[in-house]
């Protein structure tokens, strides 16, 4: 098993690795709306604008070990608004991937989230 820890990526709110991986398949630990550049500043406003920062620390994580989104099989999703914000986070979430191909995935309405965030995701991608 590799346990991979991601220089640029984001600053873990928790005792975790970014992705560990085995036999081919990596699992990404679910990333936050923060910004890895500056981990204390406010999040940013709203389901898209926290979705997107999460799809791009989650592109920080897959980068360092030289995948990508396309690489990705299954994502989680958790939602702390999960009926205020459930179409808008669809009406997304296909931008980030190539028409027709995109990864399995299970949507979650949760009570609450680490540092006060909308969404979190976590993924399941696997090497080629």
């Amino acid at each position: 098993m590799l346990h991979h820890m991601i220089s640029s990526g984001p600053r873990p709110v928790a005792p975790f690795s970014h992705a560990v991986e085995a036999d081919g398949w990596v699992f990404v630990t679910g990333q936050m709306p923060t910004d890895p550049a500056a981990p204390d500043a406010p999040l940013p406003e709203g389901i898209e604008a926290q979705t997107r920062r999460v799809v791009e620390n989650l592109r920080i994580v897959l980068g360092g070990i030289g995948l990508g989104l396309e690489h990705v099989t299954m994502a989680r999703i958790y939602l702390t608004q999960f009926e205020r914000d459930y179409a808008s986070l669809n009406a997304l979430w296909p931008s980030f991937f190539e028409p027709g191909k995109l990864p399995a995935r299970t949507t979650i309405g949760v009570t609450a989230l680490a540092v006060g965030a909308l969404v979190e995701i976590d993924l399941v991608a696997r090497r080629s």
